[in-house]
């Protein structure tokens, strides 16, 4: 029992310290030679980077991001079983993967918004969800020209999806949580939207 709560353990800070390699940060620094974080939004997510390098930078943190999600949530459902005493592993995983890419330890616990990489950790624990949370994020981003306005509404859709795809508790409570988390984190953008200030991804 101890050695599965210390593997549990050991998992759950692998995870955090996934999630906390700041992908965005690190390639702007190497191609721009700036902090992502004194520009535009301050983020370090794919949409501060596309103000600065473009969209093809932007898919591909996006991409790496949701890379850096999955991982972690994959490793945990490798090494537990599901129904055993710590068959809450893998969302404890997905938890620690999305704080540590919005409050990165690398960068003095600063970081991005999490969704790239909250979208990773929903296709590793149910692909199906994870894939049509993608999709609507892109069709109202796509619509609306709005990234945030995306955002707030794939992921506030999660915890109806798992729970419409039979998903266990933990993972229903895990994108209730989640999808709670990312809108905090949206706080100033849900303002600007209201107030028609929010900035357009394309023009």
């Amino acid at each position: 029992m101890i050695y599965v709560i210390l593997k549990s353990l050991f998992v759950i800070i692998i995870s955090y310290l996934i999630g906390s390699i700041p992908t965005g940060y690190l390639i702007v620094k190497k191609f721009k030679g700036i902090d992502i974080r004194k520009t535009g939004s301050g983020s370090t997510g794919a949409t501060n980077v596309k103000r600065i390098m473009g969209t093809k930078w932007f898919f591909a943190v996006m991409f790496l991001d949701a890379l850096k999600g999955a991982i972690p949530v994959l490793i945990a459902l490798r090494w537990f079983d599901f129904w055993d005493f710590m068959g809450m592993t893998p969302v404890l995983a997905a938890t620690a993967v999305i704080i540590g890419h919005s409050k990165s330890v690398f960068l003095k616990f600063t970081g991005g918004k999490s969704v790239a990489t909250g979208v990773g950790t929903m296709l590793a624990l149910c692909w199906p969800v994870g894939l049509i949370i993608a999709a609507i994020w892109g069709i109202i981003t796509y619509t609306s020209k709005y990234v945030s306005l995306g955002s707030v509404i794939a992921i506030s859709l999660a915890p109806i999806l798992m729970n419409m795809f039979d998903q266990n508790v933990y993972y229903i409570c895990f994108a209730s949580l989640g999808a709670i988390y990312v809108i905090i984190m949206h706080r100033e953008n849900i303002k600007r939207l209201l107030n028609k200030s929010e900035s357009k991804v394309r023009k």
